[in-house]
């Protein structure tokens, strides 16, 4: 008789648990940022704590007695759990925000990437905070009422909930004002109101408009130089991926991370900043020639970029891929299509070490018609250092840094194993720009040149967070703050020599990937309206 009573139950006590369990047991970790930041200590600071807890819920409750009635509750809070399960294991356990560029993150993933942040973790939390409580809202019977009984139960206690919020803010008004007014991405953490809210602005003011003009970009560019007698130039553009600076032994990093490099004759730029904490961001932001501040992304999705600028110029360029696209980056140009029996070497379930851009790129020099005098400008896109199964990105001979993560379940690793693994992928990126370097070295009909530059920074514990995505503008600098380097050929170095010089200088500069569109222009010596003076690297030293 007591287990009937307790599977029996109210519509308004079956709205007060789910409102409950939404409401504390999704957002600890908000809960833990909210003592952070309150002013208060001892008694005070537990009921601050304690109003923010009540408030919450009761959001939850005025919400779900709102919109849920005997025949929708069920149905209602099964999503909400399951949205609110998922989205709160990330916040907990990884310290991602839920953020409308995280749900341009997901959208724009593959499989093979969406696979990665499966873990034993993941399942553990799952089954805990999913599958069971859906178990338990299925197996319990909502007591039928009458119409009347329902519409007054539900008046009075949207007027109870409105009556404690509107209360305990009015009481704690000045502290959750300047709270929520200093820290807005608070509200990313408080789940699953975060996955919807985020959702709704993606599709609102992020997610690509269809059928949209192309818009045509830099229309009078054209090539400056065309003297038979010189060689052609060929630039490859290493567009890596989740690499950070400050783990670059160039950069004066404790570990070796870059031992090939150091030997090889580059220009190294030490404080260089991304335009976002995404690919999704980042890399149609480098190419748009649009600078972060003024970056529009819907603009960006349309528009004629670097790559078609360059095309327009003379220039035949390739996109070689190795990551989850160019985000429509490439959509107009030549993308290099890697073979079936290179893919059986270099690749195991569909994700690709990055040794495959070395073969693709000689196996691609070597089609070359050795008349054909056209210049090139090359991109390749790394898997680079992609989270958060780093272990996964380097082959076994490059594990040099010890102990490992083998996992991607990187939140029960210690600091020690994370660091060395993510390390080890930089290791393996190292090698294969210094045999990129090697290789255009033995390009001889060329002047060849290589730029390589990262997408976004990684975080890896750091103040509880992990991965990359945060909003730009509470990120912190391990996931802005990207390694760039650059080399060029002698052959180069001779027909552009103050053009090197000038870009030697600049070590220590602060720049961004927003001088990537303006000098590479100028490097290929492309002239356009549309290169901005003040985001040219050579406009420093030299006259356009």
């Amino acid at each position: 008789m007591l287990l009937q009573k307790i599977k029996t139950i109210s519509l308004f006590s079956f709205n007060v648990i789910l409102a409950i369990w939404l409401g504390v047991f999704l957002n600890i970790v908000f809960y833990e940022k909210i003592h952070e930041l309150t002013p208060y200590t001892g008694i005070k600071s537990s009921l601050f704590i304690a109003a923010s807890l009540i408030v919450l819920v009761a959001i939850y409750h005025l919400v779900l007695q709102m919109l849920s009635w005997t025949w929708t509750a069920k149905p209602l809070a099964i999503v909400l759990v399951i949205i609110g399960g998922f989205s709160s294991y990330a916040v907990t356990s990884l310290g991602v925000l839920i953020t409308p560029d995280q749900i341009q993150n997901v959208m724009q993933t593959d499989i093979a990437e969406a696979r990665d942040i499966w873990s034993w973790r993941l399942l553990v939390w799952g089954l805990g905070m999913v599958v069971l409580p859906i178990i338990v809202i299925l197996s319990v019977t909502l007591k039928p009422e009458a119409m009347l009984d329902h519409i007054w139960k539900k008046g009075v206690s949207l007027v109870v909930s409105i009556a404690l919020i509107g209360g305990l803010l009015f009481v704690f008004y000045i502290d959750f004002a300047e709270i929520f007014r200093e820290n807005r991405d608070l509200k990313a953490m408080i789940s699953p109101q975060n996955m919807i809210e985020s959702v709704a602005s993606y599709y609102k003011h992020k997610a690509p408009k269809q059928n949209l003009p192309l818009l045509s970009y830099g229309v009078d560019a054209k090539r400056q130089t065309n003297n038979p007698s010189t060689l052609p130039k060929l630039m490859v553009l290493v567009v890596g991926e989740t690499a950070r600076a400050q783990n670059f032994s160039l950069n004066g990093y404790a570990k070796n991370t870059n031992p090939n490099l150091l030997t090889q004759d580059i220009l190294n730029f030490s404080q260089v900043s991304s335009c976002g904490t995404a690919t999704a961001v980042s890399v149609p932001c480098m190419f748009s020639g649009m600078p972060r501040k003024d970056y529009d992304e819907q603009l960006a999705s349309h528009r004629e970029g670097l790559l078609d600028i360059a095309k327009r110029a003379g220039y035949q360029v390739t996109w070689i891929d190795n990551n989850s696209g160019c985000k429509g980056t490439c959509d107009r140009v030549e993308q290099f299509k890697i073979p079936e029996a290179m893919q059986q070497r270099w690749c195991n379930e569909g994700e690709c070490l990055d040794g495959i851009l070395i073969d693709s790129l000689k196996l691609y020099l070597a089609s070359l018609d050795q008349n054909d005098r056209r210049p090139r400008l090359i991109v390749l896109h790394q898997i680079g250092s992609h989270g958060p199964a780093y272990y996964k990105r380097v082959p076994p001979q490059f594990n040099a840094f010890k102990p490992t993560c083998d996992t991607n379940a990187i939140q029960g690793c210690t600091r020690e194993q994370l660091m060395n693994s993510y390390d080890n992928s930089l290791l393996y990126t190292d090698h294969i720009l210094d045999a990129l370097i090697k290789t255009l070295k033995n390009t001889t009909q060329y002047q060849t040149a290589l730029w390589y530059l990262s997408d976004h920074g990684e975080s890896t514990g750091e103040s509880g967070m992990y991965l990359h995505g945060a909003p730009y503008a509470i990120a912190p600098t391990q996931q802005t703050h990207i390694p760039m380097l650059m080399w060029f050929s002698n052959s180069w170095k001779q027909q552009a020599e103050k053009q090197v010089q000038c870009l030697a200088q600049q070590g220590k500069y602060e720049l961004s990937q927003d001088h990537l569109f303006p000098t590479m222009l100028r490097l290929l010596d492309i002239a356009s309206t549309v290169i901005n003076p003040k985001n040219d690297m050579l406009s420093t030293c030299l006259k356009p």
